[in-house]
């Protein structure tokens, strides 16, 4: 039976439909969350518990849902116990899950062309965000960049879109971007084929140089992490002047705002004030963050 939480977080005991490995101890689970699916945004992640010997519950980011069929896929990589015993699950196997949590990005309609980055398990929000941009037709041109020095959790493809300031050689792609027609690319400083080597602020920097000033008006950056790529996309946002959305990662224990376990300073019209990432956030203007 589902239990609701200021009448937008449930509490569901979800069927496991599939759980697929990928390299790197690296894992996709869809299950069947109705009610995640229907209220979750792009933003949004849920508190797993991994294991019903383990009571600590884990935030998990949502990458994709369905409302019409009641799924929501996550991914997740192997950090810690909890993650390893999660990793055991088994497609048939129910598991709690409360969600959604936190409040989401928010595009503009004045910023068309949406830049996304994604930094190792902080690309499931923007493939979230790309998802709910492309049911917006022919308002957003949203271009997504992903980063990671482990392989990518999906079989790469050799984009067919050409994307203006960026070389041709730099190609590859994820191919759920590609068959939504949304322009991607991915960087790494590993010998990844078709990747940019470098950072992923390095390759965001490059397109932002390629645009004229009229185009870079149209831009708005999303960005989700680790803390050090955050810092230096607020960094790339400063420079060209632009507004910055970034999903905060915090550990957290209830992920409902009670224990206070996971404020950070944000900086607010009267001056610094203590956000709880769970409810607070996960979403921050970056320009309150850091500063």
């Amino acid at each position: 039976m589902n239990k609701s939480h200021r009448n937008t977080i449930f509490v569901e005991n979800a069927d496991i439909l599939s759980h697929q490995a990928y390299d790197a101890e690296q894992y996709i689970m869809r299950i069947h969350a109705p009610e995640c699916a229907e209220h979750a945004l792009a933003g949004s992640f849920v508190h797993i518990q991994c294991d019903p010997q383990l009571p600590m519950r884990r935030p998990i980011s949502i990458m994709r849902t369905s409302k019409n069929n009641g799924w929501v896929d996550l991914l997740y990589k192997v950090e810690g116990n909890g993650t390893k015993l999660l990793a055991t699950r088994k497609a048939g196997e129910k598991i709690s899950v409360m969600g959604p949590i936190g409040n989401p990005f928010i595009p503009h309609m004045n910023r068309s062309r949406p830049l996304l980055i994604g930094g190792g398990v902080g690309i499931p929000p923007m493939i979230f965000l790309a998802d709910s941009l492309k049911e917006i037709k022919n308002a957003y041109q949203p271009l997504v960049l992903m980063g990671s020095e482990i392989p990518f959790p999906f079989k790469t493809t050799t984009s067919t879109i050409q994307i203006n300031g960026i070389e041709k050689n730099i190609n590859a792609a994820m191919p759920l971007l590609e068959e939504w027609n949304i322009a991607s690319r991915l960087v790494s400083q590993q010998d990844f084929d078709g990747c940019f080597k470098g950072y992923v602020t390095d390759l965001a920097r490059v397109w932002l140089s390629n645009l004229s000033t009229e185009q870079l008006n149209e831009v708005e950056i999303f960005a989700c992490g680790p803390h050090p790529m955050l810092e230096a996309v607020a960094t790339l946002a400063k420079e060209f002047q632009l507004p910055c959305q970034v999903s905060l990662e915090e550990y957290m224990a209830c992920a409902v705002g009670g224990c206070a376990g996971c404020v950070v300073e944000v900086q607010t019209e009267n001056g610094p004030a203590m956000k709880r990432v769970c409810v607070d956030g996960p979403v921050f203007d970056a320009a309150t963050v850091f500063n």
